[in-house]
């Protein structure tokens, strides 16, 4: 379970201090969970603050009863945490390949890559050689980026919006790679989006303004008031069909 204690951040800009993140309490013990609001919430520091790139001016955070408030990105890693940019970070000369024998922690044979890479729509024979370079779209560099995530089997994967900057044939794959993320996951997912398809997916949708939780429950009980009560409740309908 991951809890945040009295989460505050502040940040200099132009030589003035703003407060990012305000007094943020919050407990992620579902399998998964949706983190939204409007831009310039808060939602990606609070991601970022989780993973260990930004450290909080204030509170604490736990994992599983251990304060990893301090630690650092590396260190929280060891401890179970993944962390997925917006922008999938591109590596020349590295191999899709290498970087999931990486997260695994051990040499893969291409046969448990191709496995890997399967599980989240990608046609192995094509992508398990190919450099992670310029060459693959915004879209393929998600999908590898998630099947490194799964690779690496971890108890906390942290997605900041996963839907940003891809197509919509990719967006439709990227929900479809999600949704079977949910069934096989053993820990917890835990995703920043403002799309309506991903928080219909979610065991608990969070929604941050201005730096505050504002609303937090079931996605039967914020959707309502998120979206709209008629646009909601048609979508939840549809989803129980």
């Amino acid at each position: 379970m991951l809890e945040l204690q009295h989460i505050s951040f502040t940040a200099e800009e132009n030589g003035s201090k703003k407060e990012i993140l305000k007094d943020i309490n919050l407990k992620v013990e579902e399998r998964f969970v949706a983190i939204t609001g409007p831009n310039g919430s808060g939602k990606s520091t609070l991601a970022k603050m989780i993973a260990g790139i930004i450290t909080p001016t204030e509170g604490k955070i736990f994992l599983d009863g251990e304060d990893i408030t301090d630690l650092s990105i590396t260190e929280k890693a060891k401890r179970g945490v993944s962390f997925a940019f917006q922008q999938p970070v591109r590596f020349k000369g590295l191999t899709v390949k290498d970087l999931i024998s990486l997260a695994a922690g051990k040499n893969l044979k291409v046969n448990e890559v191709c496995n890997i890479l399967s599980e989240v729509g990608l046609c192995a024979k094509d992508y398990v050689n190919r450099e992670l370079n310029g060459s693959l779209s915004g879209g393929e560099l998600k999908r590898i980026e998630i099947a490194m995530i799964m690779a690496r089997g971890t108890r906390l994967s942290i997605f900041d919006e996963p839907e940003a900057g891809i197509d919509l044939w990719s967006f439709n794959n990227l929900i479809r790679v999600f949704e079977k993320m949910y069934k096989d996951i053993q820990g917890s997912i835990l995703i920043i989006s403002h799309q309506e398809r991903i928080l219909n997916i979610a065991d608990k949708v969070i929604v941050i303004a201005d730096g505050q939780v504002k609303s937090e429950g079931s996605r039967k009980e914020v959707l309502p008031e998120l979206l709209g009560k008629s646009a909601a409740c048609k979508t939840l309908t549809d989803k129980m069909e």
